[in-house]
């Protein structure tokens, strides 16, 4: 992402915050693995979001008005001996040259400086809950510049948590974020591609894992979430993550796996035969998510609900089932009794950015929030039959979920992971190629 993009961002929250006001976002912290093992280090995304900085150890402070810089960086300072163990640092020189900041410090300088800040400042956009340690230090803070300051001078009064102002802005991406996804997408589709390709019966769940994750490290990429590998019935488990079975040859394969590539996150999910060729029973109930997805994703454009996509895959889903006999009853009835619900039990999108499950109310003021162009998210309508479900026994088992990146644009909207095909044709003929 270009360094105007971010500083474009500080600008927009503290025009937000306002003159008087104080904005303090610490960076995500180290997480313990094991004793000494760190985990790989993730950036939060609020941080990430306006900073594009990626070490840990730091806090941004915006300080609107402020004559003598606005946009401070407390960060870890430059050592030889520890970069030799962990890699090179930017620095404080780096944070002003590389990042933009106006100034930056040490962070072992906080506690000296930070008070300071907070002096003349009235309001403190901060949000609490997230980091304990940290809220802690900041209220101890707070406390030590009331103590010194009169009841009718200036300090700290109130607080405000960052979260709604900032991830409403976080929700509308523009072009560069939109083709940061899109460059996630693309790249998950080639890792679906492979692992479609390399499937054979008999194959262990974790190989055909394998295969997705070579796809996203070999581009210096990391999985946007642990990736999904459900053949047989563990396709009906929404989060199955355990990948440990053994394929089987008339199994379906549920991958549902994204890239997070740049920061950004993809998300994609596709459904297939292990064998190569549909049954008659994993066809019909396929061809019904495919029809109800599409249709979710026909009604995709500026102005329409929120809820309107949802809506529209429920509906074509009750039908089919109906149909099939999975279902008994009058689907308009069926429908508005939620007993779809039985079979699809989760709604059919999630926001989509730097978070898999991104930030971004999906009702206001108690309505479903018009979509809008800038929007991105994901339309995953599914059909899973347990394998003790009171039907048929020729349907038990089947697990089907088809899930794509969607972006809205001024017309309507754009696929951004259509290079996975959908369709069952395009599914075998891929598969026998």
């Amino acid at each position: 992402m270009r360094p105007e993009v971010y500083a474009n961002r500080r600008r927009q929250v503290m025009s937000m915050a306002g003159q008087d006001a104080i904005v303090i976002l610490p960076s995500a912290p180290l997480r313990i693995r094991s004793r000494d093992t760190a985990y790989p280090f993730r950036q939060s995304s609020d941080f990430f979001y306006l900073t594009g900085y990626t070490e840990p150890e730091a806090v941004l402070v915006l300080v609107p008005g402020r004559d003598q810089g606005e946009i401070l960086l407390f960060c870890r300072d430059r050592d030889p001996e520890k970069e030799r163990w962990d890699g090179p640092r930017a620095g404080i020189d780096g944070a002003r040259e590389q990042f933009g900041m106006d100034d930056a410090f040490p962070i072992d300088d906080i506690d000296e400086i930070l008070p300071s800040l907070l002096g003349d400042r009235t309001r403190v956009f901060h949000t609490l809950g997230q980091d304990p340690d940290f809220d802690q230090r900041l209220i101890q803070w707070v406390n030590q510049v009331r103590s010194h300051v009169p009841r009718s001078g200036t300090n700290p009064g109130e607080f405000i948590s960052l979260d709604h102002h900032l991830h409403e802005l976080r929700l509308f991406k523009n072009r560069d974020e939109i083709q940061a996804v899109a460059r996630s997408a693309k790249l998950a589709a080639t890792a679906h591609l492979r692992a479609m390709r390399a499937c054979r019966p008999g194959m262990m769940e974790y190989e055909l894992a394998a295969e997705l994750l070579h796809e996203f490290h070999r581009a210096n990429a990391l999985p946007a979430y642990e990736p999904i590998v459900g053949s047989g019935a563990n396709a009906c488990i929404m989060h199955y993550i355990t990948n440990a079975d053994r394929i089987g040859s008339d199994d379906l394969v549920l991958i549902d796996a994204g890239a997070e590539l740049e920061g950004y996150a993809s998300d994609i999910t596709r459904t297939f035969p292990a064998s190569g060729r549909f049954t008659g029973e994993q066809r019909a109930i396929y061809e019904i998510v495919l029809a109800a997805q599409t249709a979710a994703i026909e009604i995709i454009r500026p102005g329409a609900a929120w809820d309107a996509p949802h809506e529209a895959a429920a509906q074509t889903i009750t039908e089919g089932l109906c149909d099939l006999g999975l279902l008994h009853g009058d689907p308009h009835e069926c429908y508005a009794e939620e007993d779809y619900r039985e079979f699809f039990p989760h709604k059919t999108g999630h926001w989509l950015g730097l978070d898999v499950h991104d930030v971004g109310d999906y009702r206001v003021d108690g309505h479903s929030r018009e979509l809008e162009k800038g929007m991105v998210f994901t339309v995953e309508p599914g059909v899973y039959i347990p394998p003790d479900a009171d039907v048929d026994e020729r349907w038990r088992g089947i697990g089907v979920r088809i899930e794509d990146d969607i972006a809205v644009t001024a017309e309507g909207c754009r696929n951004l992971s259509s290079d996975v095909p959908r369709t069952v044709d395009d599914i075998e003929r891929w598969m026998a190629a």
